[in-house]
């Protein structure tokens, strides 16, 4: 979840291209893995979609490189895209492309379940700093249950995305894995957010003065 997905859910409104970075962060989000599956359904092997992937994720840096804009959010595409297309060019298969993705996703679900169990659930103290309050709220009980439903929602993502798709990638469905994952994506991540949203907007928290 990038940095102005989490400022959305925990924000007082909530803007679909704010969550995901703009038309820029939609575009740099998507692009590499469209450019896989596109080039693996014309092309079929693991050579030619893992290079025309990688060079479609160092275009956007250079991209932003020229326009003198930050590239951070451009560097992590290129760390994901890198690692997939090493992974794959290791074993020499395309699915394997994919299998970062699922480490990165089995990691996130675990961080997002530790935050619960330890009492510190991760939309509350997105939600806290995004609105300038303390962290007061987890002496609250039923604020505390609320933003630990909000993370399991979210956690809920990532088991999903590895429930769908790693079943295909078993089956060595790359081309289908390619689309669901893109699927599962931006579009669930920000129907997933707008959902959270929803249910913390009208939350009141110690310390957060709503007309300041």
């Amino acid at each position: 979840m990038t940095q102005a997905g989490w400022r959305t859910v925990g924000g007082e409104e909530f803007s679909v291209r704010d969550s995901v970075g703009g038309l820029r962060g939609l575009v740099e989000s998507s692009a590499p893995g469209v450019v896989f599956v596109v080039a693996y359904l014309a092309w079929g092997g693991y050579k030619v979609p893992t290079i025309a992937a990688c060079a479609t994720v160092v275009l956007m840096v250079i991209a932003r490189l020229v326009l003198r804009d930050r590239i951070v959010h451009a560097l992590g595409g290129v760390f994901g895209v890198g690692l997939g297309a090493l992974w794959a060019w290791r074993f020499a298969d395309p699915g394997d492309y994919f299998v970062p993705g699922f480490w990165i996703n089995g990691a996130t679900f675990a961080g997002l379940v530790l935050t619960i169990l330890v009492g510190w659930p991760v939309v509350g103290v997105v939600v806290a700093v995004a609105r300038g309050a303390s962290m007061e709220w987890r002496r609250d009980v039923r604020l505390r249950r609320r933003f630990s439903v909000a993370t399991w929602i979210m956690a809920g993502l990532f088991a999903l995305k590895l429930a769908v798709q790693f079943p295909l990638y078993w089956a060595d469905e790359v081309a289908a894995l390619g689309v669901a994952k893109l699927a599962m994506g931006v579009p669930l991540f920000v129907l997933t957010a707008w959902g959270i949203w929803l249910m913390v907007r009208g939350e009141k928290l110690p310390g957060h003065d709503p007309d300041k």
